[in-house]
């Protein structure tokens, strides 16, 4: 009987070692499988991609600077200044004859860069600041969004204007300012998030065995949010842009001789009047494609890392 089990026992075994195994899929695994089956996303990407890669690669093939003026042009930029491969200006000049293919990209990596760096400082400081509220709860839990709540209260916009005006017209201030200013929503979505997910049994298993609340949160709890906090950053960029070029085109943004979207459309909204329409349309498409590219990026990312959709 037992020799019978045996012979049993080790013709299942055979049987087993045979079959192929499974290879399981990790959340980040599945996610990526999911995002680039959305098409609008995976062209979004590309095409973001390719403006980011103009923006750096543009000027090495431009004729003209983005500093150099065309002395033959400036001041009649409406019937000498139309985009041309034979001048060497692809999208045309402004009225003082400076090339605006060299300029647009050159606004494009100031803005894609106030956008990506003011998102980072507002993804950082958001997500610490709600991880910290959210898992510490009590009274510093009231009390720290209790001190969001008052700085929601506060016109953005009027302080964002005011640190330019009275720190200086920097893109370094515009950073600060953007960011700094830009963390309150995240915090109030990433303490949410950690009230959902601090009693867990990983997370009182970390608290049993002795490890501190900063590594919990370090180690535990964010890392378990970087779905919610990828999703909204991708959200969070265009909004940084859209708020860079709405002061640029104040006039209390970038400076020259550096430019951005915003100041670009400002100086062709200026001279659309004199038939200079390439001064507006040119940067003013590469701003709203950019726009639609995060949108859809964002979109897809959320679909994709969404567990009700697994």
């Amino acid at each position: 009987m037992i020799v019978a089990n045996k012979e049993k026992i080790a013709e299942m075994a055979e049987n087993l070692s045979g079959l192929d195994a499974v290879d399981g899929r990790s959340l980040w695994a599945d996610a990526r499988r999911r995002f680039t089956h959305n098409k609008a996303a995976v062209v979004s990407l590309v095409v973001l991609s390719m403006i980011v890669i103009f923006s750096f690669v543009g000027p090495y093939f431009a004729v003209w600077s983005n500093e150099e003026i065309d002395w033959a042009v400036m001041g009649s930029a409406a019937t000498k200044g139309m985009p041309s491969f034979e001048t060497g200006h692809f999208f045309g000049t402004d009225d003082l004859g400076r090339d605006i293919f060299s300029r647009v990209a050159q606004g494009t990596q100031i803005s894609l860069m106030v956008g990506v760096v003011g998102a980072f400082i507002a993804v950082l400081v958001g997500t610490l600041y709600g991880a910290i509220a959210g898992y510490v709860g009590g009274r510093t839990d009231q009390i720290m969004m209790r001190t969001v709540d008052i700085l929601m209260a506060i016109p953005f916009m009027f302080v964002l204007i005011l640190m330019l005006v009275v720190f200086g017209r920097s893109i370094g201030m515009l950073f600060v300012g953007i960011g700094l200013l830009a963390w309150l929503d995240m915090s109030r979505i990433v303490r949410g998030q950690t009230l959902s997910i601090k009693n867990k049994e990983f997370i009182e298993a970390a608290r049993a065995t002795g490890v501190s609340g900063f590594k919990i949160i370090v180690r535990h709890i964010v890392p378990n949010l970087l779905g919610v906090v990828a999703v909204y950053a991708t959200l969070l960029v265009p909004g940084m842009i859209l708020t860079e070029s709405f002061i640029s085109f104040l006039g209390l943004g970038v400076q020259e001789p550096n430019t951005s979207w915003g100041a670009l459309i400002s100086e062709g909204a200026g001279t659309i009047q004199y038939d200079t329409e390439w001064q507006l349309l040119f940067p003013l498409a590469f701003f709203v494609t950019s726009l639609f590219c995060f949108y859809f990026i964002g979109d897809g990312l959320r679909d994709a890392l969404d567990p009700k959709d697994r």
